[in-house]
């Protein structure tokens, strides 16, 4: 991936919308890409145990995973 803002980095974004972390393995990082789908999919799981509110928090975190993946700069 060349940085911040390019195609990889969008296409990463992207795949991270549809699927929590998919963006993240798509960038070959494979410990951040686990840790967004499980604890997105989790939150999002046990929102109707929990009245909703976590959904809240689920969906807070799936929009910070998105980020995470559309700002990754790889190091060098």
């Amino acid at each position: 991936m060349a940085g911040q803002g390019s195609t990889g980095n969008v296409i990463a974004a992207l795949a991270s919308f549809f699927i929590p972390g998919l963006g993240q393995l798509l960038q070959g990082r494979l410990f951040a890409a686990a840790f967004w789908f499980l604890t997105v999919v989790a939150l999002y799981t046990i929102a109707p145990v929990t009245l909703g509110l976590s959904w809240i928090f689920g969906a807070f975190l799936h929009l910070v995973c998105i980020l995470n993946a559309a700002m990754f700069r790889a190091s060098k």
